[in-house]
């Protein structure tokens, strides 16, 4: 709790109370509100408001399910882990999936109800859309002292602007204040403040009440001039210039986060593990964990000439899998990574797609995912996989099996380890050959998922989930969130390293308490360079 202590002052809506609204909008995307808006949740709640995120539109393929199984984007999944609460779809009523040739995946309070066009979109879907997202905010409201709202993009976009329900059309449903973001690690950000302004109507500059500056490296009293000019310029003030912050460890959204990483000079460790970074690539942050441990790289990569010689590929998660399976054979990289497993002892691992690839056939018969309705998987697994209509999207818990063939160095102690992860996927997978008989394993045990949590134990049918081959060098799985559980990822990476007669380590740290942790630097951070008493002044909570 802060020394600080705050009173939310009355708020109305439609006559009734209602909690507070503050709303953070960006120059552009990827300038740092949902970072931002991450660390004002966790502040707010160390200071004893009961907070919650929300973002009304949202176009993401990382996304999160929540406990009753839905699906929503992931920067407000992990904002409600920043709160302390249980993340729901009212924080993210529409989520737009973007898959094939400008059409897109739209999912509905959780729920995938149709694919359409960027202009279907807008001319059919968005007039209608006002309803949904109001509602949808008036519940948060209703619940919770405090609601930080995040836009998208620009709100300066001309051409998207009449029709907008996710910037300052919102705020001006909700008569929310707005505070500004800008990165100046991208240079301009004096041009791209000021032309944003002049890009918005007098009504709705009217409620931008400050900027944060964000990504800032370097002397401050070298901007000082600059910020000086702006407030005399605009009328505005600047709440705060945000540092640059280092090894950023709360999960990214965006995939764009990951062209810094592709980019930064990795330091050579015991371990070098390569993502395949193919075009719609989902789910990435499943490998954070990996990226956090201390003998282990992780490269994420999109040629053969990067590929180099790692210990481990991994085939990620993907909105269309045929088309990605499709761009690693075109490029090459299917017949690199085939001639690895031949001639090395690497480790090939796919997860949701990436194991749907894996397989020896894939089938779209109603265009759910792309344009093409049928390929031939990499024949490494005895599997076959078709896309139905229906989306799985399931949190789940269960153990290795014990005809698990991974190369696994456990403690006895662990021997029979526990797995908590989430399933998110299009595709039902079936085996062509009876595992044990063809030589492959199924690695997991699923003993209850959320679709079953009111079920007795007894009821709860457990199943056998993914597949290996009997040396365990290819293995896949739909599990999401697999490389978070502690034991387990430290139990493989350890098996690998044994592969290449390194000793094995101890588990390093706790993912999920790191995470956590995260999440108090992050806001420590932020607490130091803004003015939080002026934000709460914005927001309406009087200092008592």
């Amino acid at each position: 709790m802060s020394e600080r202590t705050y009173i939310n002052d009355t708020h109305t809506y439609n006559g009734e109370a209602r909690g507070a609204v503050l709303m953070l909008q960006g120059t552009a995307s990827d300038v740092g509100k949902s970072i931002l808006t991450t660390a004002l949740c966790r502040i707010l709640l160390q200071d004893g408001y009961r907070t919650a995120p929300y973002k009304s539109q949202n176009m993401a393929l990382n996304s999160y399910v929540t406990l009753d199984g839905k699906e929503i984007g992931r920067a407000q999944g992990v904002q409600a882990e920043a709160c302390g609460i249980a993340a729901n779809t009212d924080m993210n009523p529409i989520l737009i999936k973007p898959m094939k040739d400008m059409f897109s995946q739209i999912v509905i309070h959780g729920v995938p109800e149709m694919q359409m066009s960027a202009m279907d979109y807008r001319t059919e879907f968005l007039p209608k859309a006002k309803g949904i997202v109001l509602a949808a905010l008036d519940r948060l409201r209703e619940q919770y002292d405090i609601v930080l709202m995040e836009g998208a993009g620009s709100p300066a976009e001309i051409n998207l602007k009449d029709r907008d329900i996710v910037n300052m059309n919102l705020a001006g449903w909700a008569d929310s204040p707005v505070i500004l973001v800008s990165d100046i690690d991208r240079g301009g950000v004096f041009a791209s403040i000021v032309g944003t302004l002049e890009l918005l109507e007098p009504h709705e500059v009217a409620r931008v009440r400050g900027f944060i500056i964000n990504k800032f490296r370097g002397d401050l009293a070298l901007l000082k001039p600059g910020l000086d000019w702006l407030e005399e310029r605009t009328g505005i003030p600047v709440l705060g210039v945000l540092p640059y912050i280092q090894d950023m460890r709360i999960e990214a959204e965006d995939s764009v986060v990951l062209d810094e990483l592709q980019y930064q000079r990795q330091e050579k460790r015991d371990l070098d593990i390569v993502v395949i970074r193919y075009p719609r690539i989902s789910n990435f942050t499943d490998f954070d964990a990996l990226r956090w441990e201390p003998d282990v790289t992780v490269r994420f990569v999109q040629s053969v000439d990067e590929l180099g010689t790692p210990d481990v590929i991994i085939l990620p998660g993907t909105k269309d899998t045929i088309s990605d399976l499709g761009f690693i054979q075109d490029r090459g990289l299917a017949d690199a990574i085939m001639k690895q497993t031949q001639q090395r002892d690497v480790q090939l691992v796919g997860i949701c797609g990436g194991y749907q690839m894996l397989g020896e056939q894939l089938s779209d018969p109603h265009a759910v995912e792309g344009n093409e309705r049928d390929a031939a998987g990499l024949g490494l697994l005895p599997i076959r996989t078709s896309f139905l209509q229906q989306k799985r999207t399931v949190r789940v818990k269960g153990r290795l099996s014990q005809e698990h063939p991974l190369r696994l160095i456990l403690p006895d102690t662990e021997a029979n380890v526990a797995i908590a992860a989430y399933e998110i996927h299009m595709g039902v997978t079936e085996w062509t050959s009876m595992p044990g008989g063809s030589g492959h394993h199924p690695l997991f045990l699923i003993e209850a998922d959320c679709e079953n949590s009111l079920k007795s134990e007894e009821d709860t049918p457990i199943h056998p989930e993914g597949l290996a081959t009997a040396d365990g060098q290819v293995w896949g799985s739909y599990l999401h969130g697999l490389f978070d559980n502690d034991a387990f990822r430290r139990s493989w990476l350890n098996g690998v390293r044994g592969s290449k007669g390194l000793d094995a380590i101890p588990v390093t740290f706790q993912a999920e308490a790191r995470k956590f942790a995260e999440f108090d630097r992050v806001a420590d951070i932020v607490r130091e360079h803004v003015d939080m008493e002026k934000i709460y002044e914005i927001i309406g909570c009087t200092r008592l």
